[in-house]
Order: structure tokens, then C-alpha cells, then sequence
């Protein structure tokens, strides 16, 4: 059983009775794995919910990576497109991430984990782009580049799954909120080693 394999069980019992009322020893049963073979893969059990965030991260350091002469705010946002109009499961809008979302809002434990892991994907995302400009990791450029492009993402992605409840066309909610996000963060930065 891989990791992706076990997560896939954990979500579909998390959306089917509540994240609270799920054990780790419910999904090493039904994932037909040891409970120690859970925990190899994942930390804890909010880890089973949000288990793409290393795919993310590994997404935009080779963004910035092969960026070549590319501003680093340039290539996160031309990876956020790409990942937009590609279907990339991170932002493909259909009933699933809205029956996802219901379920983590149903939970005050994981309504606060996703709160603080979307500060640290912000931090991490500052220090990713001082890096690739060759700044301090202290830069407030790189902060406040992290906060806006990230709370970008978060505002541009609740829009697209109202959009899709209402019947209309998510993605285009999705990349309409995201492109005037990303022209703040542009207007913010501009004269910056970011854009």
C-alpha cells in the first residue's frame, strides 16, 4: 500500500464520517496496512488530510529553479497558471474539494491546522523566492511577496468552489481572482529583485 494509496482511504472516511470520528487504527483497517504503516508515512493524523503540501513545495522550487532569467514572482505565478489550466489536482474544482472543504470546516482541529499550514506554506514560499533572487531570508520584499501571493491563492480557490456550488465556471472565477491578486503583488513589488 503507498502513501497516496493510504491517504485516498483516510480522505474518503474523513469526508464520510467526520475527521473526528476517524482513527488512525480505522484507516490502517481499511487501507488493510499496520497502524505503525500509517505513522511511517504520516506524523499525524491531520498529515492524512493536507498531504500534498510537499508536492507543492517541490512544484515551485524547480519552478524557481528553472526559471533561468525569469523574476522569481514571475515564475510562481506562471506555475499557478499552468497548474490552474492544466487540472493539476491542486486546483481542479469539482464536487470532491467542496465535500473536502465541508469536512475540514466541520473540524476545529483541522480548521486551525489549515490555518497555520497556510501561514508556513506563506513563510516557506518567502524564503523560497529570497533564495532564488539571492536576498536575506529576512527580506520584507520576500514577506510580504509570500503573504499576498498566498492569501492570492487561498481568496482566488474559495471563490472557484462558490462559483462551482452556484452552477457557474469555477475555473475562470479561479483565474479571474488569481491574475487581479497577482497584479497587486506586481504593483507591490515593482522595482524589486521579485518581478
Amino acid at each position: 500500500m503507498t502513501r497516496q494509496a493510504i491517504s485516498d482511504v483516510a480522505t474518503r472516511l474523513f469526508v464520510e464520517h467526520g475527521f473526528d470520528k476517524v482513527s488512525v487504527t480505522d484507516i490502517a483497517e481499511e487501507a488493510d496496512v499496520a497502524r505503525k504503516t500509517v505513522f511511517n508515512y504520516f506524523r499525524r493524523k491531520e498529515d492524512l488530510v493536507f498531504d500534498r503540501e510537499a508536492e507543492i513545495r517541490t512544484l515551485v522550487r524547480q519552478a524557481l529553479a528553472d526559471r533561468g532569467q525569469e523574476p522569481p514572482v514571475r515564475a510562481f505565478q506562471a506555475l499557478m497558471r499552468d497548474l490552474v489550466e492544466t487540472q493539476h489536482p491542486l486546483f481542479r474544482i469539482t464536487e470532491r474539494p467542496i465535500q473536502f472543504w465541508r469536512m475540514v470546516a466541520e473540524s476545529a482541529t483541522l480548521t486551525a491546522y489549515a490555518r497555520g499550514l497556510q501561514v508556513t506554506l506563506a513563510d516557506d514560499l518567502s524564503a523560497m523566492l529570497s533564495d532564488a533572487a539571492g536576498r536575506p531570508r529576512s527580506d520584507a520584499d520576500a514577506h510580504l511577496a509570500g503573504a499576498m501571493l498566498m492569501s492570492t491563492l487561498v481568496v482566488a480557490y474559495a471563490k472557484a468552489l462558490r462559483v462551482f456550488r452556484e452552477k457557474g465556471q469555477p475555473q475562470a472565477a479561479l483565474l479571474d481572482v488569481m491574475e487581479r491578486g497577482f497584479a497587486g503583488v506586481d504593483a507591490a513589488l515593482a522595482g524589486t529583485a521579485y518581478i
